[in-house]
């Protein structure tokens, strides 16, 4: 049985930013959602994140996920005073404490499960992971014997000279006997040049502790500042694209792409360079995306190719051809086999199967039929100051060229549009709608001069 603490109180100085350094985006998702995601597959009895910089920032922003528990840390004198708020909420418990730093959004479930196992298995009063950095500047320094036994740790600002030449760090993320910590917390003392009270000072007054090396020291990079926070967004980056290319999907200039880890990609897709995937998009087999093109909350059907265009929050169904130089938003619904051109906007629309609109055009609230084309310039008029109304067009209607359709109007099916016509009113099936001023021809305009 064990209980997870994320220590996510610190504003995070160093990011130069009003918002709480946890709740900065990694890849779609907050630095400490990524923390309590890598913690999920250890099925923890209890989650508990302790808050205190812009504390009911941080809640809000995790009020969704479900059995989630806050405690306050009201001021921030130091991970060791973080945990002593546990306490209070952790009285009767016996079980392990697994306590994990929420900038730390890069380490994986397997890795802690890992750490568990070794400690159970040691029966250690405390296990921390550490790795051996190339560059250790800024962390915590742990000392082991030859059994990986820890016998002393040293914050980074407390170091010696020589000290500093140890490059084992401590990750920030330890495993402990509960009642073995909770004896130890009340005597903590901040002997040290910050007046902190520091979690690794109880480590060392538990009992036998262990240290786990994790064999990629990427997992455990914490985020201190901008740079650090982009140089984990290229690992992450790096782990999904391998991870798709290896699954069947093609990149090319996988530097150039970027995909969010909420993605879901088929075999036989084809990624071109400068697109971008985001949230909770699919793609399914043999689509061909971008070059140049955005993708975002949308599912995409077979072979549906999209160029230098934006797709959000949308569908379109399998052999539809968007772009390029498209706008797809607001719950757009792309049938089959249609086709979406050059700078044609759709938005909260729905286009039957086999329509197109090709050039030129705005379709917005809209519920479009099947075999339907849209004449290049045809604009839908949805909103008249305070509503936006809707419109409808029937199967195998067809628009002219720079035709204004002022809803809320319902074409039935088999509609005519004549180019350049200003539509007011609904029109029946099989109807040719002319909707324009008589042509004027007046010889001998300009005027004589004088």
């Amino acid at each position: 049985m064990v209980v997870v603490a994320i220590l996510a109180a610190g504003r995070g100085t160093r990011m130069k930013s009003r918002l709480p350094k946890v709740l900065h985006s990694l890849g779609g998702r907050s630095l400490v959602e990524r923390v309590l995601e890598s913690v999920e597959p250890l099925s923890p009895s209890r989650r508990i994140v302790i808050v205190g910089y812009q504390s009911e920032e941080v809640q809000a922003a995790m009020h969704s996920i479900p059995s989630l528990e806050f405690v306050e840390q009201t001021v921030q004198l130091g991970t060791g005073h973080a945990i002593q708020q546990l306490l209070p909420h952790l009285e009767d418990y016996t079980g392990d404490l697994l306590v994990l730093n929420g900038d730390l959004p890069l380490i994986r479930s397997e890795t802690l499960k890992q750490m568990l196992q070794t400690h159970t298995r040691n029966q250690n009063a405390a296990t921390i992971l550490t790795s051996n950095l190339p560059d250790p500047t800024g962390y915590g320094r742990v000392f082991c014997n030859d059994e990986n036994i820890v016998q002393q740790m040293v914050e980074h600002k407390d170091c010696t000279a020589a000290q500093r030449q140890n490059h084992r760090i401590n990750a920030g993320v330890y495993c402990f006997r509960w009642p073995d910590l909770a004896k130890v917390l009340p005597h903590l003392q901040a002997n040290n040049a910050q007046k902190e009270y520091y979690l690794t000072d109880a480590v060392t007054q538990v009992g036998k502790v262990m240290a786990v090396d994790v064999e990629d020291y990427q997992e455990i990079l914490g985020i201190n500042d901008r740079l650090q926070l982009a140089t984990a967004y290229e690992i992450l980056q790096r782990r999904v694209k391998e991870k798709w290319m290896l699954a069947g999907v093609t990149l090319i200039d996988p530097t150039s792409i970027t995909i969010d880890e909420t993605v879901e990609l088929q075999p036989d897709v084809i990624i071109e360079p400068q697109t971008h995937l985001r949230g909770n998009t699919v793609i399914q087999s043999s689509c061909h995306i971008g070059p140049g093109s955005l993708i975002e909350n949308s599912q995409l059907a077979e072979n549906v190719t999209v160029q230098y265009s934006v797709v959000t929050d949308s569908t379109v169904q399998a052999g539809s051809r968007i772009g390029p130089y498209a706008h797809l938003r607001g719950q757009v619904e792309v049938g089959a086999g249609c086709r979406v051109g050059n700078f044609v906007e759709l938005k909260n629309t729905q286009l039957g199967d086999r329509t197109n609109a090709a050039h030129l055009s705005y379709i917005g609230d809209t519920v479009v039929g099947n075999q339907v084309n849209i004449g290049a310039g045809t604009i839908t008029a949805n909103y008249d100051g305070v509503k936006k109304h809707r419109t409808k067009i029937g199967d195998r209607t067809k628009t002219g060229s720079n035709s204004v359709l002022v809803a809320p109007l319902t074409l039935g099916d088999d509609v005519y549009v004549a180019a350049g016509s200003t539509v007011t009113e609904d029109v029946p099936n099989d109807s040719l709608v002319i909707a324009r001023s008589r042509q004027v021809v007046k010889p001998a305009w300009r005027k004589k001069s004088q």
